[in-house]
This record gives structure tokens, C-alpha cells and sequence, in this order.
């Protein structure tokens, strides 16, 4: 299968209870194989509905035809009023097919469509091919996000805020 062929063919699916499992595994994967599991991540990986869902957030997977659910992304709302783009990944097995950036791209007109006002995420330095998608969708480097927010985990030295600019 080609990427256009990939591309096309990628769907965007809505949380359910059921896919759970899919959001634990697919974030776990790409962190541990990067860097180590943090208490922050165990917290909302083991409780999606009661951390994420149930005080107005997001979750969106992407589903590829034969491989299934390949990625997830997350909105997180902070108790603030701004949100956090939170627990995006995509299987290393599904990487190559453009996946990362149509999940990106459906997130961010989630948030558009919610009316956040805020959108941030924190990431680190390692995840160079990721900063560079969240640059070119309109994230930009944000020292007042850092400052806010960049202590919520161990390992982020890059804090982002989405200007769609």
C-alpha cells in the first residue's frame, strides 16, 4: 500500500471504554522506548475516562485498514481553562504512513471546535520529528508555557503553545 492509498484510507475514531487499552499501550510503547514511565503518565494511562474524559477532555485515535488503531492523541484540560495536547503516538510498527500528522491535524480541529483558548503540550528534545510536525500545524516554542506547566513531567525540556500561526 502506498502513503496516498494510506492517507485516504486512515480514520479517525472517537473515544470509547473499549479502546482503553489501545490509548495505554500505543503511549507506553513510544515512552518506554525513549525514556522511562513517570507517575504522571501511569496516572492518566490507567484512568483515560476519570482524568482525561469525564472533566471535559479528548481522546482521538487513528485506525489504518489491517493494521487497526495505530495512534492516539489526547486533550487534557488542566484545571486552568487551557488544555493539554496530551499522549500522542503512534505504533512504531504503523510509522511511515503519515499517521502522526492526520492525527495532529484532527486534534487540533477538535480544540478549534471545543473553543480552547489555550492549547499546549510539553515534550522533550529527543522527539525531534515530532517537534517539527507540531511546528509545522502551528505549535510554537513558548518559555511562559515552560514556566507553567514544564515541571508536570521529569523529562520535557520543550513546552509549545498552538498559535495556528
Amino acid at each position: 500500500m502506498n502513503q496516498t492509498t494510506t492517507l485516504a484510507a486512515l480514520t479517525l475514531r472517537e473515544w470509547e471504554p473499549t479502546l482503553a487499552p489501545h490509548f495505554h499501550d500505543i503511549n507506553v510503547e513510544w515512552i518506554e522506548a525513549m525514556f522511562a514511565l513517570e507517575e504522571a503518565d501511569r496516572v492518566v494511562l490507567e484512568n483515560p475516562q476519570a482524568k482525561i474524559i469525564d472533566p471535559g477532555g479528548a481522546i482521538l485515535f487513528v485506525e489504518a485498514p489491517g493494521l487497526g488503531i495505530i495512534g492516539t492523541c489526547a486533550l487534557k484540560p488542566d484545571g486552568t481553562g487551557a488544555f493539554e495536547l496530551t499522549k500522542m503516538g503512534v505504533r512504531e510498527a504503523a510509522r511511515g504512513l503519515k499517521a502522526g500528522e492526520f492525527l495532529l491535524e484532527k486534534v487540533i480541529e477538535r480544540a478549534q471546535t471545543m473553543g480552547i483558548a489555550e492549547l499546549y503540550l510539553l515534550t522533550n528534545t529527543k522527539c525531534a520529528a515530532a517537534i517539527h510536525l507540531y511546528e509545522k500545524l502551528g505549535f510554537v516554542h513558548d518559555a511562559g508555557v515552560m514556566a507553567r506547566h514544564g515541571g508536570a513531567y521529569g523529562r520535557c525540556d520543550v513546552a509549545m503553545l498552538f498559535t495556528g500561526g
